[in-house]
């Protein structure tokens, strides 16, 4: 009893906002709010409103309700933060970490809660700010303004990027708000190798489903756009090596990547979302990141680029 006391005390001394109050933002916003963590969702004016009255409906199969939670439109809001998370698009990383950095309170940690592989670098390069990298594994999406529908998984990966950096305690205090929320979380020994995994994963997915406005179980039950899956996997599997990091074999993510097609069979993936409500996209971080880097390095990426050339069309570049 005294030491569940004391751990309710750490985590009550933490205080999140999270910059961003898309699907992914609300979702774990509303999960972290849901174990009476303290917590200010940053975002649009007509999600705000609907937040501001009603909370955020979180719709998943374990259970639906609306959850009570601070909500804001100004990057200030994050002036009372312990923990703070970038849920933006990786487009917007040095413009939202920019407008955060002056209202930043001392000691405060950043999280990067988003796609791609070098938003930390963006950060420190624009700001200063160290931020901390996660890998987030959810299939959200927004179903109106302060609702999310949630259709799988929903967990967390963190690490360091280099020893000591970020600090093991820094972690820890993350973690330890997660916990609570039971939102489950893994400590990795290499980030950077995760990073990349969940860039392949995206790469294997997401472009495909932005195109077809196919789900992920369609795609990969599918043999002929399997196929193209497996050539996503093997391409950024070579960019990723030629660029030093230590991922697992071709197949094993191969393996892995079908595997998430079946976990998240009824999703649609983030890009296939945006360009359905005619918005931008973040295949530029995605399967265009592999491109380029894949032509700095000289490995050769042709269905990425097919897919990445395709979806910039239909975004109108």
């Amino acid at each position: 009893m005294v030491l569940a006391a004391y751990y309710r005390g750490v985590v009550d001394a933490e205080r999140v906002a999270i910059v961003g109050a898309g699907a992914v933002g609300c979702y774990f916003g509303g999960m972290l709010a849901r174990a009476r963590v303290p917590v200010t969702l940053i975002g649009r004016a007509h999600h705000v409103d609907a937040i501001r009255r009603d909370g955020v409906f979180i719709e998943s199969r374990d259970f639906q309700e609306f959850v009570h939670l601070d909500a804001a439109t100004e990057t200030s809001a994050v002036s009372g933060a312990t923990i703070v998370l970038l849920s933006v698009k990786t487009v917007d990383t040095e413009t939202a970490a920019a407008a955060v950095a002056p209202h930043l309170p001392t000691g405060a940690l950043v999280v990067s809660f988003q796609n791609g592989v070098d938003n930390v670098e963006r950060i420190r390069r624009a700001t200063g700010i160290q931020a901390i990298p996660a890998v987030v594994y959810v299939a959200v999406a927004m179903s109106g303004p302060g609702r999310v529908k949630h259709g799988g998984r929903g967990d967390i990966v963190l690490g360091e990027l280099s020893p000591g950096i970020p600090r093991r305690e820094d972690l820890e205090r993350i973690v330890r708000v997660f916990d609570a929320a039971r939102v489950p979380y893994r400590i990795s020994n290499d980030i950077g190798a995760e990073l990349w995994t969940k860039l392949v994963m995206n790469c294997a997915y997401n472009a495909i489903s932005a195109v077809t406005q196919k789900r992920y179980g369609a795609i990969k039950d599918n043999p002929l756009s399997r196929n193209i899956v497996e050539e996503l996997v093997r391409e950024v599997v070579l960019v990723g090596r030629a660029s030093g990091v230590a991922l697992p074999d071709v197949q094993q993510l191969t393996d892995a990547a079908l595997k998430l097609g079946d976990a998240m069979a009824n999703a649609t993936s983030s890009t296939a979302q945006d360009l359905a409500r005619g918005r931008s996209t973040e295949i530029d971080s995605l399967n265009g990141f592999v491109v380029r880097r894949g032509r700095e390095l000289g490995v050769a990426t042709p269905v990425n680029s097919t897919l990445h050339a395709l979806v910039k069309l239909i975004e109108g570049l």
